[in-house]
């Protein structure tokens, strides 16, 4: 079924009672061409790709819970494309203008807004470090301008400029970033492989992987053993946990990285703003509410959830930043794991056993990533070849250190990316 206007006119008139099922429920078959395991949006996405890009079709996408119950669906929903590194920048942009075209490829209203975003800066060498990051943005084909303080004034009065130990000196303005809906990605993308004739199996918990002289020959799963010549591996804060089942040790870590919402208020903010002294960033959602977040937690979980601490350091930059937000109520937070990688800075490559491929270390960047990381990890596992906008995503980084990409310039440290 299509969405369009006369669809939900006609349905709507109808009682919404003729709506079909946006994708099947298949049993599991015994074997594959290519097993994804996870069920978030890069797992979702790179089956989407494998078969409307490749034309492979006999794929399976495992999840152990529900689609997009993860990572996928506990997350501040921003798009962005606003990197300085090489490797980075290239990968990033490639993900923004697959973004661009998305809802129209996949008939599914994202909700993808584009409503541009704004890094404030409060020195003068963080105003330098963002022109050059601004330059490097407008030489990768992106957009960028340099705010100064009037701009910023014009553009976000809400804001504290009287402040005295972090003033505002300006902001890198991105007129093409933005928010989108995080489970109506995860829907669209979900709805848009199985009409292709990937078997999207959920409840269906990886246990282990099959290896036999150096190659995956498939898992073994809570609804029994499925053989495949390959297996994608797109679990984020999972991915050390999976990978440990085909002998991998994985230069990850699993953090938790909270977000939270307000209660719904009248339209007051129109970009995504970013508090260059604080890690805060805020939104607000089309049903009103401010979404926002900050640093993760600074210690390794795969807890769900986050402490009161860091809720009150992020409450504090918040306020810091902008103080009427103190008079929004707090409807409630939520915690998603993230895959930190040493460096800050995403993996989609083989591993080292024959028929196993990585997706993981997206650390803050995954939902933003997440078209372009199933566009390149589909033509990985359907190639064999790296894509060209993921060529620097290489995992022997770590091992040679040749090639890394700190973005934020704080070290090979996974609790300070």
């Amino acid at each position: 079924m299509r969405y369009n206007a006369l669809q939900v006119l006609k349905q709507g008139l109808a009682g919404n009672r003729g709506w079909k099922r946006a994708w099947r429920k298949p049993d599991p078959k015994p074997d594959y061409d290519i097993v994804i395991i996870g069920g978030g949006g890069h797992g979702l996405a790179t089956a989407y790709y494998l078969a409307s890009v490749h034309r492979k079709t006999r794929i399976a996408v495992l999840e152990k819970g529900y689609f997009g119950g993860g990572s996928a669906g506990r997350n501040t929903t921003i798009v962005r494309a606003n990197y300085g590194l090489p490797g980075n920048s290239e990968f990033y942009s490639h993900s923004l203008k697959l973004w661009e075209g998305l809802e129209q490829e996949l008939n599914f209203n994202l909700m993808h807004s584009q409503r541009g975003i704004i890094n404030l800066f409060h020195s003068d060498g963080q105003r330098d470090a963002f022109a050059r990051r601004g330059n490097a943005m407008i030489n990768q084909g992106d957009d960028a301008i340099l705010l100064d303080r009037a701009a910023c004034r014009e553009m976000l009065p809400y804001l504290d400029y009287a402040q005295t130990r972090f003033p505002i000196y300006g902001g890198l303005y991105h007129p093409r970033g933005g928010t989108a809906r995080h489970d109506a990605v995860v829907w669209g993308f979900a709805r848009g492989a199985d009409r292709l004739g990937v078997d999207l199996i959920d409840r269906c918990e990886v246990t282990g992987i099959d290896v036999a002289n150096g190659s995956v020959t498939g898992v073994q799963t809570t609804r029994g053993a499925i053989r495949a010549k390959k297996i994608g591996v797109a679990v984020a804060g999972n991915s050390s946990r999976v990978a440990a089942m085909a002998g991998m040790r994985l230069p990850i870590e699993s953090h938790v990285l909270q977000a939270f919402v307000t209660e719904g208020l009248k339209p007051v903010l129109d970009h995504v703003v970013t508090y260059g002294m604080g890690h805060f960033y805020i939104s607000q959602s089309d049903k009103g509410g401010l979404v926002f977040g900050g640093d993760l937690d600074f210690y390794p979980s795969y807890a769900s959830r986050g402490n009161l601490p860091m809720q009150e350091h992020v409450m504090e930059a918040g306020m810091t930043l902008m103080p009427m937000i103190g008079k929004a109520r707090l409807l409630r937070s939520w915690g998603g794991i993230m895959d930190m990688s040493p460096d800050g800075s995403p993996i989609i490559d083989r591993s080292g056993v024959g028929g196993l491929y990585i997706n993981t270390g997206w650390c803050y960047g995954g939902f933003k990533a997440t078209p372009g990381s199933g566009h390149c990890f589909a033509h990985l596992l359907a190639t064999d070849r790296p894509h060209e906008a993921a060529e620097r995503l290489r995992l022997d980084r770590f091992e040679t250190g040749r090639g890394l990409m700190d973005e934020e310039g704080t070290g090979a440290q996974h609790n300070l990316h």
